[in-house]
């Protein structure tokens, strides 16, 4: 038995999401993290920041605009703060209102200052919001970059559940009324924990893994045929869910006759598409009598041993191949 090619499968999402980030969402999200406090009026909230990142616009303020990054969040540093109090008044006035005509999502003023009055009713009248936070510049700008780079990963939207297996991330699809809903329910009784359920929303971090998670409105909920609606955290307690968990497996229920050719062994290592990263992928022939979950049990197992370099399937092939050769010789 040689190992054959490795197939590769293609997922079919839902829905691709592309992030919208406005400074409202920003302020919601990572307010309190960043410590920020709104100064002056509350305006420009709809403002989009469309780039993950911070700028500092020390040379902007000196006058040079070219290259300027006015899709970022703009912070106000000690360097920046003093250079505007260098200034007199009306020029202070003016390269600040030069700054503010510009398409900038918001100011944030670091290490606790403050912008005087007339600095403040200029960011007013150009509509952009001013927040101060008492975070060190380089601090606040190595914090809010990478709670943005979370806020822009690329994210869609899969049919299936989510479930966590003993610290593997099991994606759970199959066509609706396949039993995907009492599969997940074995596996809570069995003291695993919920994630999603029918749809999960999946991010790619950094390009490097998924990261899965339920949608607002169905968190803590499934959906039971015959039963309705139940909250999970509540029935079986708030350790049968999680709030989010890395993908690292996807299984699919099919009906045992649309399967033509099922796999005995395990040599054929197939993969399911998400945003561009391949991720393991089984399909588990359903029928009357197969404890399914019991199966995807096993299989996150597996799929944990092969994370920590054992694979069952060529651990046997080898052996049976040194048996072939033992008895040739």
């Amino acid at each position: 038995m040689s190992q054959a090619p490795v197939p590769i499968t293609s997922g079919t999402a839902l829905r691709k999401n592309v992030p919208v980030v406005t400074v409202e969402t920003f302020y919601q999200a990572h307010g309190e993290k960043l410590q920020l406090k709104l100064e002056g009026a509350r305006v420009g909230f709809d403002r989009k920041i469309r780039e993950p990142t911070i700028n500092r616009p020390g040379l902007a303020l000196s006058g040079f605009y070219n290259y300027f990054a006015d899709k970022r969040v703009q912070v106000l540093g000690a360097a920046e703060q003093s250079y505007l109090e260098s200034l007199s008044s009306g020029a202070r006035s003016h390269r600040f209102r030069r700054l503010c005509a510009q398409k900038i999502p918001c100011l944030v003023v670091s290490r606790g200052a403050h912008l005087s009055p007339e600095l403040l009713a200029v960011a007013e009248e150009a509509l952009i919001a001013v927040f101060r936070t008492p975070m060190v510049t380089m601090r606040f700008i190595n914090a809010a970059t990478i709670a943005m780079e979370v806020d822009f990963s690329p994210t869609v939207t899969e049919f299936g559940s989510m479930v966590d297996i003993l610290g593997i991330g099991v994606l759970i699809r199959g066509q609706s009324g396949i039993g995907k809903s009492e599969a997940v329910l074995g596996l809570i009784e069995r003291g695993y924990s919920l994630v999603a359920d029918d749809v999960t929303r999946i991010k790619s971090l950094e390009g490097r893994e998924l990261m899965a998670t339920a949608p607002e409105l169905t968190r803590y909920h499934m959906e039971v045929r015959g039963i309705g609606i139940i909250n999970v955290a509540s029935i079986f307690g708030i350790g049968a869910f999680r709030t989010e968990k890395r993908l690292d497996l996807v299984v699919t229920l099919k009906d045992w006759q649309e399967l033509e050719d099922v796999d005995r062994i395990g040599l054929d290592q197939e993969f399911y598409e998400v945003l561009k990263l391949q991720v393991p992928h089984i399909n588990i022939p359903v029928r009357p009598g197969r404890d399914i979950a019991r199966l995807i049990e096993v299989a996150a197992m597996d799929q944990k041993l092969k994370g920590l370099g054992r694979n069952s399937a060529v651990e046997f092939n080898d052996k049976l191949l040194n048996l072939m050769g033992a008895k040739a010789s």
